[in-house]
């Protein structure tokens, strides 16, 4: 039998010890946001597409187009860990700021989380 037990033990926020699949869904979410289709062999339609929003042109359209987009793959390729509630997407100079807010199903704890792509460290 195995356990899901970090060692050394990591606590959250709010002093409660760290579940290990917040983090490794997490980890997956940034997979798919930051994957495009084509880039991976054996999975060619894994990903979502959002990197190609910095380059083409801003429209209330197109940011509705890519928020659909990128939800349907998150649910695609993640819907045995997560119910997907929200995306938003932006592109300001040479950053991207995605936020997405899920449902964990495991534990129906809802996460906010927001990634940045490009621009300086």
């Amino acid at each position: 039998m195995s356990t899901n037990v970090n060692f050394p033990y990591r606590f959250d926020g709010r002093g409660r010890t760290k579940d290990p699949l917040e983090e490794y869904v997490r980890q997956l979410v940034e997979q798919v946001l930051f994957t495009s289709p084509g880039e991976r062999v054996n999975l060619p339609d894994f990903g979502s597409g959002l990197l190609q929003l910095p380059f083409a042109p801003n429209s209330l359209e197109l940011a509705a187009a890519t928020q659909f987009t990128v939800q349907a793959g998150l649910q695609k390729w993640l819907s045995h860990y997560i119910k997907v509630q929200s995306v938003v997407a932006s592109a300001d100079d040479a950053v991207l700021t995605v936020t997405v807010t899920y449902t964990l199903l495991k534990t129906d704890v809802v996460q906010v989380q927001t990634f940045l792509y490009g621009g300086h460290p």
